[in-house]
């Protein structure tokens, strides 16, 4: 058995990151349309470029055959499962802080998205999804009949 110095001041520290965590917005969606269902949520930065919106999901250990991307009336979905690496009703853990079962992010788009050109690629445990953005419509003049 290892032996820990004991120190009050990690008890609170310990607490106020429990606290902070539960108090956490960003878990449950924020202003931006995001909206964070099921057991975990993979952290997510979206860019914004002049052609494109670049969104990149961190999934480390998820397979991509637990991995679907949908896209329906404007809304971009992310859904998968990050499965146990093992039987963990067996294991004796001291610490477990990988994070595993079912995530559900969606993103709702805005009217400039090109619905029907978006991609996606997933590399090194990090989910790429492009969506295009369409061209702007031009205005144009109309003439007017005396």
């Amino acid at each position: 058995m290892a032996l820990i110095r004991y120190e009050p001041l990690n008890l609170l520290n310990q607490l106020q990151r429990e606290v902070n965590r539960l108090f956490d917005t960003s878990r449950f969606g924020d202003d931006e349309g995001g909206h964070i269902l099921a057991d975990w949520a993979p952290a997510v930065d979206i860019k914004e470029e002049a052609n494109q919106f670049v969104i990149h999901a961190d999934l480390p250990g998820v397979n991509l055959k637990d991995l679907e991307v949908t896209l329906e009336n404007g809304v971009l979905s992310l859904k998968g499962q990050r499965a146990s690496d093992s039987d963990e009703t067996t294991e004796q853990y001291r610490r477990v802080e990988r994070v595993r079962g079912t995530f559900l992010r969606r993103f709702s788009l805005p009217d400039v998205a090109d619905a029907e050109k978006v991609s996606a690629k997933c590399r090194n445990g990090v989910l790429e999804v492009v969506v295009p953005k369409r061209e702007a419509a031009q205005p144009r003049k109309i003439a007017i009949e005396t």
